[in-house]
């Protein structure tokens, strides 16, 4: 790691500002600085640093800045003829309100130059927008706020690559699990994509390659893409390591930052020979959550990051990897002797999951849900009993008019193994307060919590395929696989 003594010559714990940099840089002697694999800082001080005469090694500081910089990148895919969701900078509060009523909500509020998609909010409707746009003009001080159409039920695709001169050396394609909207420091990350179409593949790669040369990329990068109905847009470019570096480098068995240095340094690169398809393992990235530590914190996920760590799990399959991954991410699977806990506020998700609901039956688990949930999945034939949504945290009083239980009590007495919580596509106050409090309940009493569909429907899939019994292996066994195409 970057703190390991032994891995540099002299280490320095200082922080990250001009001064210090330029402090430090002076006092080496230095040939020249790396600002692509320290996070979003070090991007943001390139600047700075070559207005001092620093010399920035890789990308330059010029295209680094355009590349941040949400009106400048917005006007280079412009004038590259690459699709992007409809955009506007912040100007005017009304402005803003306007372009919203034009393209239709939701929108999104992005500031510039910011770490872990900070004060990125998705507005649903005016009274949300006008806050979130306060909220972000403040943290992006003198820098571009652009709000843009949101799209929903899109697929987030990522895309880690390394880059000489412009041209891509290697690269990897990797695909959200859950939709666009979920950071991908959030997100549940596979690898090699599984269910990327061959032309959304394909707009992938040659948009990449369109914005590597545009911005003369030397050293790694990511870009996040969203799909939907086999046509690609472009989310935005990080000209810097990615936090899904490290797991392409170990997924693929080569190392993709060892490769960015030697590009950087200027020294002559070999592409390694890799080849996507050849792959005959998946490998899954889950994010860790520290919401028992955050008293009152909302467990539920968005565009801003909230994950504090990740684990990475290879297997044979998807869903392999995926269970393994969770498990090791300290998801606890559900217990049959318990209820599993379904509260899912609108009926376009309920839709997309009434069949695995029916696989939980059909496995043995027993199902409960609130009154709306429960409706719609027994005129659907699962088999669920009702549970009561809370109006308060204190709420943990039975039904007055049916006697169905409190689905607090229920989780607070641990009668529930697991809940299942999508209060996404909704604005409406009490499904927000109602499901606020059983995930926050869920999170305090140690029970396990989903709350994105996607993730809860691969949890009833792996289930399903029997891959919660698995004999865990080594790495090398997967590296040993007979391949087609491709050797170190």
């Amino acid at each position: 790691v970057s703190t390991d003594y032994d891995e540099s010559d002299r280490l320095y714990f200082e922080e990250l500002t001009l001064e210090r940099v330029l402090d430090i840089y002076e006092r080496e002697g230095a040939s020249g600085i790396v600002v692509s694999v320290g996070g979003q800082i070090p991007n943001n001080l390139a600047g700075p640093l070559d207005d001092f005469g620093a010399k920035i090694l890789g990308t330059s500081a010029r295209d680094i800045e355009r590349a941040e910089d949400r009106r400048q990148f917005s006007d280079m895919l412009d004038g590259l003829g690459l699709n992007q969701p409809a955009w506007s900078v912040l100007r005017t509060k009304d402005e803003a309100i306007e372009f919203a009523n034009r393209v239709g909500f939701p929108v999104l509020v992005r500031p510039s130059f910011v770490l872990s998609g900070a004060a990125m909010r998705v507005a649903t409707d005016e009274n949300q927008l006008r806050n979130f746009l306060a909220l972000a003009a403040d943290v992006a001080a003198d820098k571009p706020v652009v709000v843009t159409k949101f799209i929903l039920g899109a697929k987030e695709i990522e895309f880690d690559a390394v880059a000489n001169n412009g041209t891509i050396l290697n690269y990897a394609i990797g695909e959200h699990l859950e939709n666009a909207g979920v950071h991908s420091g959030d997100a549940t990350v596979i690898l090699p994509a599984q269910k990327l179409m061959t032309n959304t593949i394909r707009q992938v790669k040659r948009y990449a390659s369109m914005i590597a040369q545009a911005l003369e990329i030397t050293g790694p990068f990511n870009i996040q893409f969203m799909g939907k109905d086999n046509d690609v847009q472009v989310i935005e470019c990080n000209l810097r390591a990615s936090r899904t570096f490290p797991f392409v480098s170990k997924t693929l068995n080569h190392n993709f930052i060892s490769l960015a240095t030697q590009a950087m340094c200027g020294l002559k690169v070999q592409p390694y020979r890799i080849s996507l398809l050849d792959i005959d393992y998946v490998c899954v990235k889950a994010p860790m959550f520290s919401f028992t530590r955050l008293r009152g914190a909302d467990p539920n996920l968005g565009v801003e990051m909230a994950s504090t760590g990740e684990v990475a799990c290879f297997g044979d399959t998807e869903h392999e990897a995926f269970m393994q991954a969770m498990i090791s991410a300290k998801f606890k699977l559900p217990s049959k002797d318990k209820f599993i806990l379904l509260s899912i506020a609108s009926d376009t998700f309920r839709d997309q999951f009434w069949r695995s609901a029916k696989v939980f039956q059909d496995l043995g688990y027993k199902l409960v849900g609130t009154p709306g949930t429960a409706a719609f999945m027994k005129a659907k034939g699962v088999e669920i009993g009702v549970a009561k949504k809370p109006a308060d945290e204190e709420d943990e009083d039975d039904c007055a008019e049916t006697g169905a239980p409190s689905a607090l009590k229920e989780i607070r007495q641990r009668n529930v193994t697991m809940v299942i919580n999508i209060s996404e596509d909704t604005s409406r106050k009490d499904e927000i307060t109602a499901g606020y409090i059983m995930r926050r309940a869920a999170v305090d009493f140690d029970i396990s919590l989903v709350t994105n569909i996607k993730c809860a429907v691969e949890i009833a899939e792996a289930l399903e395929r029997g891959y919660d019994k698995f004999e865990a292996k080594h790495i090398g066994e997967f590296y040993k696989l007979p391949m087609i195409g491709w050797r170190k």
